[in-house]
């Protein structure tokens, strides 16, 4: 079903300045930000090689990001894998008992369709599959 690791979501507070460190330190750059208003998220990818990495800053108290952050602080906060086709990977994930937090797949950053899975069926980790 997965194709391979699309990306790592990693929740910042502060996207400016979070980039500062991937640029800066990492060398990597960032291929544009994007505000993608459903999830109340500023993001900006960031491409290494074959995957890319994921920053997301909360753009109100009440984004999941936002919660994540006063919850655990700043970190990993996703995994992405990609996948053909979403509709069927979402239909296979829940014949095999994994629970969906999305029954149907939503628009993402960049116009991708995704679907995460609930942590308490993947071992305590958030997996988004999307399709590009």
């Amino acid at each position: 079903m997965v194709q391979k690791i699309d990306h790592i979501g990693i929740a910042v507070k502060n996207l400016e300045e979070s980039l500062k460190f991937y640029e800066n330190v990492l060398g990597l750059k960032a291929a544009g930000t994007e505000v993608v208003e459903e999830q109340k998220v500023k993001v900006a990818f960031l491409p290494t090689g074959d995957s890319e990495v994921e920053l997301l800053e909360p753009t109100s108290e009440d984004s999941p990001i936002a919660k994540f952050i006063a919850k655990n602080g700043e970190g990993v906060q996703h995994m992405a894998y990609r996948v053909e086709n979403i509709e069927a990977a979402i239909a296979e994930m829940k014949e095999k008992g994994i629970r969906m937090i999305d029954e149907k797949p939503r628009y993402g950053a960049g116009g991708a369709k995704i679907a995460f899975c609930h942590p308490k069926s993947t071992g305590g980790v958030l997996i988004e599959i999307c399709q590009r």
